[in-house]
Order: C-alpha cells, then sequence, then structure tokens
C-alpha cells in the first residue's frame, strides 16, 4: 500500500506562483511513475504533468513552459512549481503514484484570482 500526502495549495493573484508537494509513504520502494492530476468543479479530472523514475516528464499542453514537476527520490516526494498561475487553473490537485494499481492523495485546493 501506498499513501500520498499533499501540500502547499492555497489562494494566489492571477500571475503569482505556488509549489505543491506529495510526500509517499508505505510501500514506495513499489512506486514507478508519479504524477499530478487536476480536477475542477464540473469537469472531469485532467493529467496535469507526469515524471518517470528517471526523470523524464509529461506536461498537459494548458500548462508547458508555466509548471515544472520534480522529483526527490531520497525523500520519496514529489513536487509541482506553478508559475504564471491564472484563473483557469482554479482547480483541485491530486498527486497520483503507480506501484501496481493508481494510488491517489487527498487533495489540495489551488484557487488563483483574476
Amino acid at each position: 500500500q501506498v499513501r500520498l500526502v499533499e501540500s502547499g495549495g492555497g489562494l494566489v493573484q492571477a500571475g503569482g506562483s505556488l509549489r505543491l508537494s506529495c510526500a509517499a509513504f508505505g510501500s514506495i520502494w513499489s512506486i514507478s511513475d508519479m504524477a499530478w492530476y487536476r480536477q475542477a468543479p464540473g469537469k472531469q479530472r485532467e493529467l496535469v504533468a507526469q515524471i518517470t523514475t528517471a526523470g523524464n516528464t509529461n506536461y498537459a499542453d494548458s500548462v508547458k513552459g508555466r509548471f515544472t514537476i520534480s522529483r526527490d527520490n531520497a525523500k520519496n516526494t514529489v513536487y509541482l512549481q506553478m508559475n504564471m498561475l491564472k484563473p483557469d487553473d482554479t482547480s483541485v490537485y491530486y498527486c497520483n503514484a503507480w506501484a501496481s494499481r493508481d494510488f491517489w492523495g487527498q487533495g489540495t485546493q489551488v484557487t488563483v484570482s483574476s
């Protein structure tokens, strides 16, 4: 079993920055890819960014050039640095880890005011 604990959400003005963190606990040795997803009210959950154990990354087109995903394997933590935030980025952000199946964090709210 893997438990994911997110932190770092909050309220920020458009153009500002936030950094999300996700710490993994439990069977961390089994984790391969990690990712951040987001879900706005009335919308489907969507992939924001993902990172492999080797550090290869993939981003949604809507966040390319603004968001950066990184991973500290020694701390079992994945980060999402979000810059130049827009009101459309307002969502609940979820951490995801693949370890034979998907594991999810509880979510952290990010609100960007215009």
